[in-house]
């Protein structure tokens, strides 16, 4: 066992297996945490322009990686365009696994509070600060929202803002005892203060697929934390597939699976 895996066993913590490759050390009290999978140049776009914007001074930058084949995410790109630390999953299961890996790793260097974003590009990476200065003012939970006043929506398929807006918005907004706008969304930030309360649990093995997603947006507001969703810009490409995991109705199906077992609590932690 070697020295990472010893403080994810003291703590208790159910972690899928990964590698760490760090590349410079801790900067900035905040950390972007990016999960991909095969994003070729979707997520090397992306994080140039994080770049070009200089956003790795505000969260040091740590890409966590489903184990892509397409090369998106080679060493020395993720050098020159700032990353901090490229974290790849080994174990088993999909996005929840991945954030997982990424949150706690982000805990046990000691960040403050983590930022999440998807590395496909739809999402206006210049928003981050936003989320910064949120948690600076203590929210323990704050997610991006397409729908509200100021925000940005471009291409959305139909099916899924219907999907959005009349069945999982509202879902989940009663499970937290808040009103929220734009509850699949990924592009969120939690502070530190709020996963690691003993309340929370997020380390554990039921958080496989898009389960960890749900679950925190009803948590933070079930144990008390503050809330508070920010504006921002989601634009999914005009004329090719939409660059996302979710494809096809049994997908869909899932997502709402999940939304339910959320709102009746069967994810919450069998002890505080």
């Amino acid at each position: 066992m070697d020295a990472l895996e010893a403080k994810i066993a003291e703590r208790n913590w159910s972690v899928p297996a990964f590698r760490e490759r760090v590349f410079h050390p801790k900067t900035t009290l905040y950390v972007t945490i990016i999960p991909v999978l095969n994003e070729g140049r979707r997520i090397q776009n992306q994080l140039c322009r994080m770049h070009s914007l200089g956003l790795s001074s505000n969260a040091d930058i740590v890409v966590v990686d489903g184990s892509s084949t397409d090369g998106s995410v080679e060493i020395e790109f993720l050098k020159t365009v700032g990353v901090r630390a490229l974290l790849t999953k080994t174990g088993p299961g999909k996005l929840s696994a991945q954030l997982r890996c990424g949150y706690a790793w982000a805990l046990l260097e000691g960040y403050t509070g983590i930022v999440t974003i998807d590395g496909n590009g739809k999402d206006s990476v210049e928003s981050i600060p936003h989320f910064l200065l949120a948690l600076d003012q203590g929210f323990g939970y704050v997610q991006a929202s397409r729908f509200i006043r100021g925000g940005h929506s471009e291409n959305t398929p139909p099916l899924r803002l219907l999907a959005i807006r009349l069945f999982h918005a509202p879902i989940l907004s009663l499970a937290a005892g808040k009103v929220l706008t734009d509850t699949t969304q990924g592009y969120r930030a939690y502070s530190a203060a709020f996963l690691s309360d003993s309340r929370t649990q997020p380390f554990r093995d039921v958080f496989v697929r898009y389960e960890l997603l749900a679950y925190l947006t009803a948590r933070a507001g079930q144990i008390g934390y503050q809330i508070k969703e920010l504006p921002t810009s989601r634009v999914y490409p005009r004329g090719e597939a939409p660059p996302t995991k979710i494809v096809g109705l049994s997908a869909l199906f899932d997502v709402a699976i999940v939304a339910l077992r959320t709102l009746f609590r069967a994810y919450h932690p069998k002890s505080p």
